[in-house]
């Protein structure tokens, strides 16, 4: 009896441990998918990353739902020319994902010179479906 309870036990924790192992990697593709999708301003791969209740802090205090941010992108007013992610971590509770990591890259937003960028982002994913989306962002300079 006490062998069958300690197999079930082993049994459910690895499969809890394979569960989140599989979900930190699709986290990690949606992060390199959103970075690509950032660069490329790719208005149909933004909009399957994110959530409609997208709240998208940037460094300098500005704050867009959804529908600005992507509109921000694609209409060239902000414009990310390069993008490189480091240090990053994930912690997953349930079904939130936080991801922290150091964004070094450039921009050229619209009627300006280019410039570099050098901030740590907060980013919260939300499972959805199946689907880890892009809930919330905050970014600051350090």
């Amino acid at each position: 009896m006490k062998r069958t309870l300690f197999l079930l036990a082993f049994l459910i924790l690895s499969n809890t441990l394979l569960m989140a192992q599989g979900d930190e990697k699709a986290i990690a593709d949606a992060v390199e998918k959103l970075r690509v999708a950032l660069v490329d301003a790719n208005e149909a791969d933004l909009d399957k990353l994110t959530s409609p209740m997208l709240s998208y802090g940037h460094s300098n205090g500005l704050l867009e739902d959804k529908k600005a941010f992507i509109r921000a992108l694609t209409s060239g007013d902000a414009n990310f020319t390069k993008i490189e992610l480091s240090e990053q971590t994930i912690t997953i509770s349930g079904d939130v994902a936080l991801v922290r990591h150091h964004l070094v890259g450039e921009t050229h937003n619209k009627g300006k010179e280019p410039a570099p960028i050098n901030i740590r982002v907060l980013l919260v994913f939300q499972k959805v479906k199946g689907n880890w989306l892009l809930l919330g962002r905050q970014a600051f300079k350090f």
